[in-house]
């Protein structure tokens, strides 16, 4: 398995936007394409008040690639985005990274 860590820093105040987007459209089109979330952060105690932090797991890359490009492609996905920032945009930074799974972890 390959898990990626995805974590979106949004412009102040803009948190309820991006949860209601996953909420109500992301992760139907997920299901729809197959793609598996292993949790969803935000945080409570530190830095950074207005992150979404989260993890997919993936069996390959190029699992992901294949089903990453369908999602992020797909119209229903587009119209979705564009409309939860009619009003402005959620996002002010992505960090993305692909992790593998160490021989002593837990998760595999």
């Amino acid at each position: 398995m390959i898990y990626e860590l995805r974590i979106y820093d949004c412009l102040p105040g803009r948190l309820p936007a991006l949860l209601k987007r996953f909420n109500d459209h992301t992760l139907a089109l997920w299901n729809t394409h197959g793609i598996r979330q292993a949790g969803f952060f935000t945080t409570v105690v530190g830095e950074h008040s207005q992150r979404l932090t989260y993890f997919l797991a993936w069996e390959s890359l190029a699992e992901r690639e294949v089903k990453w490009k369908a999602f992020t492609t797909d119209p229903a996905w587009l119209k979705a985005r564009d409309e939860s920032e009619a009003d402005g945009q959620i996002i002010a930074n992505v960090i993305n990274q692909l992790l593998a799974p160490t021989a002593f972890s837990s998760v595999k």
